[in-house]
């Protein structure tokens, strides 16, 4: 696991770079500062939609939450709204950072299915209700966003029946600790939970990353089964495609540069 404690610290090190002089000084310290401000996001994304709703704010929208957090640190945009995983990755790495104590808004993540999949909806349904009440679905989240993060990986059963087939997992591989790429590999807690939910109902698993932007529509064409990217089940998403039953709740949060 060293070597994913590694990657994690490598991407978010790569992702952003250091600040030189002239940048301005934070300006939000709260919810209600963001009003009139230039705010950055990853386009498709909660923080997105969200965004769109503050008092007279600029949103500004970026292909990766990485790219929105280096143009705060550059001071293009006066804060970033995106989930809390991430932005504590983000953050650990980069001490000229931080978040805000006050969240910006809770959310509640779900796998995307084509809306007329109720046959695949009920068996990752029940196979999510197995993996939380045996606690696979615990110890996972624990290997990833606890202190002992990194030590306790999931590995699939031995024997475990693949006679259905494959699964196609479409995902956005920018989105640490729930999805990135540690070389050619994609790893995070959605993976190692796709792959409990196949080793329980038989499939293998195939992962496709691509822009957050392309998920649904990869979707609702079939071109993958299902969408697994810290995705909330928001009433318009519901509209074209059809969600699990929830298997994480976090919340969205505000990143500023740090008061100095």
């Amino acid at each position: 696991m060293k070597k994913f404690i590694a990657g994690m610290a490598a991407f978010a090190a790569s992702a952003v770079m250091l600040t030189g002089c002239g940048v301005p000084a934070n300006e939000v310290h709260s919810v209600e500062d963001l009003n009139g401000k230039t705010i950055g996001v990853q386009l498709g994304t909660t923080g997105d939609t969200l965004a769109g709703d503050i008092e007279d704010a600029k949103v500004e929208k970026y292909n990766k939450g990485a790219d929105a957090i280096q143009a705060l640190k550059q001071g293009k945009v006066d804060a970033v709204i995106i989930d809390a995983e991430p932005a504590g990755v983000f953050v650990d790495k980069n001490e000229d950072l931080e978040i805000l104590d006050e969240a910006f808004a809770e959310e509640e993540y779900a796998i995307a299915m084509k809306l007329d999949n109720t046959e695949l909806q009920t068996e990752i349904n029940g196979a999510l209700k197995e993996l939380k009440d045996d606690g696979t679905l615990q110890k996972i989240k624990d290997n990833y966003e606890s202190d002992d993060a990194g030590k306790s990986a999931y590995t699939s059963p031995e024997g475990v029946d693949r006679s259905k087939g494959t699964l196609v997992m479409a995902t956005n591989a920018e989105f640490p600790p729930y999805e990135s790429k540690d070389g050619d590999k994609i790893i995070g807690f959605d993976v190692d939970m796709m792959q409990a939910v196949c080793d329980k109902l038989g499939y293998d698993l195939q992962i496709d990353d691509m822009a957050f932007d392309s998920i649904i529509p990869a979707v609702q064409s079939g071109k993958a089964d299902v969408g697994v990217a810290g995705m909330t089940a928001t009433e318009d998403r519901k509209k074209n495609v059809l969600f699990s039953d929830t298997y994480a709740v976090t919340n969205q949060v505000i990143v500023v540069r740090a008061d100095k």
